[in-house]
């Protein structure tokens, strides 16, 4: 039996209206966003389609995928809400169709400036002088920060965990490697046996 032709579908759901509802189906509940139109998920579900067309492989993953998608769900996988569907796609999560279809939607879906418009994302900035001057911190979708003045006793020292007598050059050595100097490992050799290391 010879392999299907680039462009025949491989199974009865691959190239389907059903096919391509299922799509946009999981992309809308794999990346919920409100405000995003649902022209955006059309675009993203067609690219995907588009990426599966340069491999026969990836065309009989894509609808084995989708028409497996269905089955978990009883035939009504398009009927689900986010949140009925997200323990079926847990179920896949691992799947190379459902890698497939993640790894293309990340990249399509937040290239698409009608979700850049929805997420407020305002596009680079490279071509109109960087964000320094336009507003780079008017993120006005997070709550303002709190900023208290300290107003209790003045703190006139730093707490350290370090004995009264140790000093910057008693503790200095500390972190010389041993061996790294003569004076260093004769300092270590009397500090352990009580006689001079030999060079």
């Amino acid at each position: 039996m010879s392999a299907p032709q680039t462009g025949d579908p491989v199974n009865d759901i691959e190239g389907g209206e059903d096919a391509a509802q299922t799509l946009l189906a999981l992309i809308r509940a794999a990346f919920p966003h409100q405000g995003v139109p649902e022209a955006a998920y059309e675009r993203v579900a067609a690219t995907v389609q588009g990426a599966a067309e340069d491999s026969t492989w990836m065309r009989v993953k894509l609808a084995q995928g989708l028409d497996s998608l269905q089955a978990l769900a009883d035939g009504r996988f398009t009927e689900l809400t986010t949140q009925e569907a997200l323990p079926l796609l847990l179920r896949i999560q691992h799947t190379s169709f459902f890698g497939f279809v993640r790894q293309t939607v990340v990249v399509s879906l937040y290239e698409d400036e009608q979700v850049w418009e929805a997420l407020g994302y305002e596009g680079p900035s490279f071509d109109k002088g960087g964000y320094i001057d336009r507003g780079f911190d008017d993120l006005d979708w997070l709550p303002d920060p709190r900023i208290e003045e300290y107003d209790g006793e003045p703190l006139t020292e730093v707490v350290s965990d370090l004995p009264r007598a140790a000093t910057t050059a008693s503790t200095r050595g500390a972190a010389v490697p041993a061996g790294q100097s003569r004076a260093r490992a004769g300092r270590t050799g009397r500090g352990t046996s009580g006689k001079g290391a030999t060079a």
